[in-house]
């Protein structure tokens, strides 16, 4: 089995909790659930639904700005933004809007908008996305194709800190995640994908082509 982030051969059983089977990449010590484990789309969808993503949500913004602070701030006035998985409330684009950027969206579920694997932009956005992709290494070559020269992937997700803790995590136990990530995990996209990389604040990791 090669890893599904860095497809290295070097994967190990890591746990079986739950009743569901987990898999380690030795190398970039990324944790993925099996995939006869996985929802099927509908089930995946009805999860997704039953979030409260109001654009308007106050606390929800200030959730959101972790990322969208220290992205604005590198990027010039008027860039074309994609948020990328954004769920049925796109509320991290409309913020974007506010500060005066032009955004796209994407999600395979709510706005499933093809024609944006066409386009080009300055940024992409993938906040509590990425855990939920059962093919990482392809969807990060994906984003990279839609990226410009220099261009910006700002990602938020909660980092994997406590492996001897994994069974107990609340972030595992949501059904619709699959991928678990730690700093070791991004050193190795970076490398892989000849991007730089920054972490601004816990938990968001800024990737610079």
């Amino acid at each position: 089995m090669n890893c599904c982030v860095c497809d290295i051969t070097s994967v190990n059983l890591f746990s079986e909790v739950d009743g569901k089977t987990y898999w380690q990449c030795e190398h970039c010590l990324v944790i993925f659930l099996d995939n006869k484990f996985k929802l099927n789309p509908s089930d995946e969808k009805y999860r997704y639904q039953q979030h409260n993503n109001d654009i308007y949500d106050k606390d929800y913004r200030i959730f959101l700005s972790k990322l969208l602070q220290p992205l604005k701030s590198k990027l010039k006035n008027g860039s074309k933004g994609l948020d990328y998985g954004c769920g049925p409330g796109p509320a991290l684009a409309e913020m974007f809007k506010e500060e005066g950027f032009h955004m796209d969206l994407f999600d395979p579920f709510f706005f499933k908008d093809e024609l944006v694997f066409s386009k080009k932009y300055d940024f992409i956005t993938c906040t509590e996305t990425i855990e939920h992709f059962f093919e990482p290494a392809k969807e990060f070559k994906r984003l990279d194709k839609m990226l410009i020269k220099e261009g910006y992937l700002a990602i938020m997700t909660t980092f994997l800190e406590d492996e001897k803790g994994f069974g107990q995590w609340h972030y595992r136990k949501d059904p619709t995640h699959v991928a678990f990530y730690q700093l070791q995990t991004f050193k190795v996209i970076a490398t892989k994908m000849n991007w730089t990389l920054e972490i601004p604040v816990k938990d968001v990791v800024l990737f610079k082509k």
